[in-house]
């Protein structure tokens, strides 16, 4: 039986920030996923290092959740998965989640992730439905690992079996293994060894789709918040007061609203041709970008994945293969299928106009001037630039 030695530890923790989350960035990723250092990231050409600029991304959480101490957590962990923490600090690193270091008084560490139920579009549009979600990928995680695929960095089920559990009516907790390594510091990998590893893993994870068909969820070929870019075209020529960001995005929106009602256009239709039999679908992880990549002394592993669903294999691919083709040639010696170049460029522009519509609802939003909206705001002021990318499509 646990004594309440707990809560004497805990009250040498620091507790959760009392700053309001509405006062800050509230991190409504349109995908998930850790990208902090992402924002300004210029494109790397696999061929010959040329940049082309690209969206940025959402920034890292920085605030913590106002709903959750840090004595709730440790309560929770020792709880549920038997962890009692002797040390915990907090990792101001994602978006959409928030993280934390744990150790035990043996030394072991772990890695825990909170998400914002509120805040996970691509799983659902409701609390219950978000976690529904997280249940079925992280349990997809599970499975594959399970299934012997030893790159996947899969949560740690709770003593009653639970991949992850509810901690207040808003959030949720997961504890992962703490991975000891490099990870990518940057979206893009720096060396054509890089990518080649994580083509290898990505050619195992697609065949392993058998190990998770009951349990992975499938994805919708939509873009993910278009209601929200959608409603802030519409609403281009009418004054946006949620905060100081809101009128420079307004303003940024309606001088290239013609190019995004164009780029809208032209998802649909990409995603009309990648709806086609001839697509395959495998269990993809969703974001399998260099930051999401960590290197150990042995191998290379592959971390967060709430975005791991059914799809076609070019949701993974298109973060690889570069212009020189090698990526897809080797994707397809080791699994018989030939990335096709429609989907590879329908999950480009799906990226790109999630982003957009991501930053579009947090900057309509009540928002006030931090280091975090001033990412999102120079992040929108990109994003909304990108036609001469797809001009050759829109010709």
């Amino acid at each position: 039986m646990r004594t309440s030695s707990r809560s004497t530890r805990s009250d040498a923790l620091p507790e959760a920030s009392t700053v309001s989350r509405k006062s800050q960035f509230p991190a409504p990723a349109a995908r998930l996923a850790q990208f902090p250092h992402r924002d300004g990231i210029a494109r790397s050409d696999p061929q010959n290092g040329a940049s082309r600029a690209r969206c940025s991304s959402l920034p890292g959480v920085k605030a913590l959740p106002e709903e959750i101490e840090t004595s709730a957590l440790i309560d929770c962990l020792a709880d549920a998965w038997g962890f009692d923490v002797a040390t915990i600090d907090y990792a101001p690193v994602g978006f959409g989640s928030y993280h934390w270091v744990a150790t035990d008084s043996g030394g072991t560490r772990r890695f825990v992730t909170v998400d914002d139920l509120e805040w996970k579009p691509w799983l659902g549009d409701t609390r219950e439905s978000v976690f529904d979600g997280l249940v079925r990928a992280f349990g997809s995680a599970v499975a594959l690992r399970d299934a012997g695929l030893g790159f996947v960095v899969a949560p740690i089920r709770t003593t009653d079996g639970e991949t992850v559990r509810r901690i207040r009516a808003r959030h949720s907790i997961a504890l992962f293994p703490f991975v000891e390594g490099q990870p990518g510091r940057q979206f893009e990998y720096a060396t054509a060894g890089e990518r080649a590893a994580v083509v290898t893993m990505l050619a195992e994870l697609h065949q392993a789709t058998s190990a998770v068909d009951s349990v992975a969820r499938r994805i919708d070929l939509d873009l993910p918040g278009r209601g929200y870019l959608e409603a802030g075209l519409q609403d281009v020529n009418q004054a946006w007061s949620g905060g100081p960001f809101s009128e420079p995005s307004r303003q940024a929106l309606a001088r290239h609203a013609a190019d995004l009602a164009e780029l809208l256009v032209l998802f649909d239709r990409l995603s009309r041709d990648v709806a086609r039999p001839s697509i395959q679908w495998v269990v993809t992880h969703g974001e399998p970008h260099a930051v999401n990549v960590i290197r150990t002394d042995v191998r290379h592993v592959l971390v967060d994945w709430d975005t791991v669903a059914l799809a076609p294999p070019e949701r993974d691919l298109w973060m690889l293969v570069g212009d020189t083709g090698d990526e897809a040639t080797a994707y397809a010696d080791a699994t018989g299928y030939q990335p096709d170049e429609v989907a590879l460029d329908f999950f480009r522009l799906r990226w790109d106009l999630a982003d957009l519509a991501a930053f579009t609802r947090v900057l309509r939003s009540p928002h006030r001037e931090s280091e975090d909206t001033v990412k999102a705001y120079n992040g929108l002021t990109k994003c909304v630039a990108i036609r001469d990318r797809w001009a050759a499509l829109l010709a």
